[in-house]
C-alpha cells in the first residue's frame, strides 16, 4: 500500500536516510527523507511542466482534477485505515474528510468550466477616436508558474497533499509540489500514489505534480526559495508560517506566501441571546471547543459575555458540560506537548482565573477553561495567543461599551461570531463594522468550525490569521491566488489565449 518514496516528475525515488510516522496503534511505518537534490529535480520538472499545463483548456484541466477525484475514492479504504493509524482521527471524521477532499476537486473542476474566475475584460478597438485612436486590449487571467504546497497536520486530506491549494493550483493551471507533513507521511504517499495515476491516465507532463517527504528545515526552506516557485501555499502554526514568510519576502524575486496561520475566533454573546439561552450555548460551545480535541484552525477558543447573573449561568453551564468530555487522542506527540505548554501558561498567568483543570496524558487532549476580564485582556496581549485544542477563555466584560474596545483590540481572526437575539442588533449593529474588518468571516448563532466549501466561503482574514488578507484558502476564491491578470494589446485572435479568443 505505501511506497515509502518520493513522486518526483513521475519517479518513485529515495533521499538520504529514513524517518517513520507517529502511529496511535501498530508497528511505525519508515519513509524516504527529502532533500534539497530531490526540491531541486521536482521544482526543475514543474518549470519544464507549466510551458504545457498552463496552455491546457479548461476541460483537460476538468478531467485531471476529476480523475484525481476518482482515484482518491477508489482508495478510501486504505486511506481510511492508515489515516486512523497514524492521526488517531475516527474513521467517520476520515470519510467525511475525503468526501469534503473530492467533492472539493469536483467543485473546482465545475467551477474553471464556467469561466468566471478568468475575469475577462475587453474594450474595443477605436481607430477613429481623436485625438488619439484606442487600441484592442483584452484582459484575462493568467497562471503564475509553478507553486509549493506544504500539507497541514490537522487535515491529512482537505489541506495537505491533494487538498485546497494543490486543487486550486492545478485548477489555475499551475504544476505543484508538495511538501508532504510529517504527521501523516502514509495518508500522503498515498494520494501522491492517486494523482501519479491521474496525471498518467491524462496524459499529463509528469512533473505537473510531485511531493518530498520529510527531511530537516533546509529541505523546506530550498522550496520556498528555489527561484522557479512562484508562490506558496501553507497552513500551520504562525512560528512555522512566519518563517516561511519571511523567506518569500527575502527572495531576490519576492513571491506571495499565502498562509493561513491560526486565530482564536472569538464569539461575542450578546446580553439577550445569553438570558434567553445562556445554558444551551454553553453547552453548544463546549461541544463545539472539543470537537476533533481542538484541533481545528476555527476552534471557537474564547467567548465575551458582559457581566450579569445570566452570563455566570452561561458560564455554569460551560464548565459542566466540559467536565463530561473525556480526553481524545492528538494528530501528534509534539502537537499534544505544545496544548499542554499552552494550558500551563495560562494556568500560571495571575490574570487569568482556572474555571476549569484537568488530568492530562500523553498525547491526549483534555478540556481547559479560563476566565479573565476585559480590563486584564486588554493590559495583556498574551491571553489571546492561540492554544491548538480544547481550551477555552472566557472574557468578562462590564458593559457593551467595554465590549466595543476589546472588539477594537483584537488582532486578525479568521471567524468572528454573534450570538444575539432580536432584542440585541442595535448593539450588535455598532460592532458589525468593527468585526468585519477583524475577521474573514462574520457568523451569527453558529459555531465556526464547519467551513463550507462553496463559492462564496472566505477561510482567511488580517494578518495574523493569513498573511494576504484578499485571498481565502477554501472556496473557488482560492484559485486566483495562483494566477495573475495579463492584458493583450492588438494581439491578433489566432494567437490570443483559448479562453481569450
Amino acid at each position: 500500500m505505501l511506497t515509502g518514496k518520493h513522486l518526483i516528475a513521475g519517479q518513485w525515488l529515495v533521499g538520504e536516510g529514513t524517518f517513520t510516522n507517529e502511529p496511535v496503534t501498530r508497528e511505525a511505518d519508515s519513509f524516504s527523507s527529502g532533500t534539497v537534490a530531490l526540491v531541486n529535480k521536482a521544482v526543475e520538472a514543474a518549470e519544464d511542466a507549466f510551458w504545457s499545463y498552463s496552455q491546457t483548456t479548461a476541460e483537460e484541466r476538468a478531467a485531471f482534477l476529476n480523475r484525481i477525484a476518482d482515484e482518491i475514492e477508489a482508495r478510501g479504504a486504505d486511506l481510511t485505515a492508515i489515516g486512523t493509524k497514524e492521526t488517531g482521527l475516527p474513521e467517520a471524521r476520515l470519510e467525511g474528510e475525503r468526501g469534503r477532499t473530492t467533492g472539493q476537486l469536483r467543485l473546482f473542476a465545475d467551477h474553471i468550466l464556467k469561466g468566471d474566475y478568468l475575469d475577462r475584460r475587453f474594450d474595443a478597438a477605436l481607430p477613429d477616436r481623436a485625438p488619439l485612436p484606442r487600441p484592442d486590449l483584452r484582459m484575462i487571467q493568467r497562471p503564475i508558474g509553478p507553486v509549493a504546497v506544504f500539507g497541514a497536520s490537522n487535515f491529512p486530506l482537505a489541506f495537505s497533499t491533494a487538498g485546497g491549494d494543490t486543487a486550486s493550483a492545478l485548477a489555475a493551471g499551475c504544476p505543484v509540489v508538495v511538501r508532504g507533513h510529517f504527521a501523516h507521511p502514509g495518508v500522503s504517499d498515498v494520494i501522491a500514489q492517486a494523482i501519479d495515476v491521474a496525471i498518467k491516465a491524462c496524459d499529463l507532463h509528469p512533473g505537473v505534480f510531485s511531493q518530498v517527504q520529510g527531511g530537516d528545515l533546509p529541505v523546506g526552506a530550498a522550496l520556498v526559495q528555489h527561484p522557479l516557485i512562484k508562490a506558496v501555499g501553507f497552513t500551520g502554526s504562525l512560528r512555522g508560517g512566519r518563517a516561511l514568510f519571511d523567506l518569500c519576502a527575502a527572495r531576490p524575486e519576492p513571491i506571495p506566501f499565502f498562509g493561513e496561520l491560526g486565530s482564536v475566533n472569538p464569539m461575542f454573546m450578546m446580553p439577550n441571546a445569553v438570558a434567553s439561552r445562556g445554558a444551551a450555548l454553553g453547552q453548544a460551545w463546549a461541544a463545539s471547543l472539543t470537537m476533533g480535541a481542538g484541533q481545528f484552525c476555527t476552534n471557537p477558543g474564547v467567548a465575551i459575555v458582559i457581566d450579569s447573573p445570566e452570563a455566570r449561568a452561561f458560564v455554569d453551564a460551560t464548565v459542566e458540560a466540559l467536565g463530561q468530555v473525556d480526553g481524545q487522542t492528538m494528530l501528534t506527540a509534539g502537537i499534544a506537548s505544545a496544548y499542554d505548554n499552552g494550558q500551563a501558561r495560562l494556568s500560571q498567568n495571575t490574570n487569568v482565573e482556572t474555571l476549569l483543570a484537568t488530568e492530562t496524558a500523553p498525547r491526549k487532549g483534555t478540556p481547559f477553561l479560563f476566565e479573565t476580564t476585559a480590563k486584564k485582556w486588554l493590559e495583556d496581549e498574551s491571553i489571546g495567543h492561540e492554544v491548538f485544542g480544547p481550551l477555552g477563555v472566557v472574557v468578562v466584560a462590564s458593559d457593551q461599551a467595554e465590549v466595543l474596545e476589546l472588539a477594537k483590540s483584537l488582532d486578525g481572526q479568521l471567524t468572528c461570531t454573534l450570538h444575539l437575539d432580536a432584542e440585541d442588533h442595535a448593539a450588535a449593529g455598532a460592532l458589525l463594522p468593527v468585526l468585519e474588518r477583524k475577521a474573514g468571516r462574520v457568523l451569527a448563532n453558529g459555531f465556526p468550525t464547519g467551513v463550507e466549501v462553496c463559492d462564496s466561503m472566505v477561510h482567511g482574514g488580517p494578518y495574523p490569521a493569513s498573511t494576504n488578507f484578499g485571498a481565502t484558502s477554501v472556496g473557488t476564491m482560492a484559485i486566483r491566488r495562483f494566477l495573475r491578470p495579463v492584458c493583450y494589446q492588438n494581439i491578433p485572435a489566432e494567437l490570443l489565449p483559448a479562453d481569450l479568443a
